[in-house]
């Protein structure tokens, strides 16, 4: 009698597992499914900015050492951000590290110590970025990145 009790025991357990391991299945599956569903099905919203932020980032190879005022010194490094009309190609940064320098050097210590003073400088140098790397009407750089920035 012991041994009927065991064998009528083991094919319940056997059925919650396999029920419990279906279950799992499904529930990885359809979450799966959706995830697919969302990240594929793309709108139109998301289509515009993704043609607005396409295109190249070139990044300077190296920091710049700016003097700042009162003896103290800015380390920079950049990127910038190009347009769909500036090409494949990355832009020369020799007129980008003139015009960071001329925007930098000088500067009070105390301007860059807020965000709200990098920020203000940092979108100056953009204007002056855009204009400079525009040709014939077409803008070929769009944003400026700083890979590095170190006061002292």
């Amino acid at each position: 009698m012991a041994d009927e009790k065991e064998t009528a025991e083991a094919p319940k357990k056997s059925n919650k597992m396999l029920m419990i391991v279906i279950a799992l299945v499904l529930v990885i599956l359809g979450g799966g499914g959706a995830g697919a569903f969302f990240m594929l099905r793309g709108d139109s919203a998301s289509a515009a900015e993704e043609k607005l932020v396409k295109g190249v980032v070139t990044a300077a190879e190296s920091t710049i050492t700016v003097n700042l005022a009162d003896g103290h010194y800015l380390k920079l490094g950049f990127a910038l951000q190009q347009t769909e009309d500036a090409g494949t190609e990355a832009v020369d940064l020799s007129e980008a590290y003139q015009l960071a320098i001329d925007e930098y050097t000088g500067r009070k210590l105390e301007e860059l110590s807020t965000a709200e003073g990098r920020e203000k400088i940092k979108e100056e140098l953009k204007t002056k970025l855009i204009e400079a790397y525009t040709e014939e009407k077409k803008k070929m750089v769009m944003d400026i990145y700083y890979t590095s920035f170190v006061t002292q």
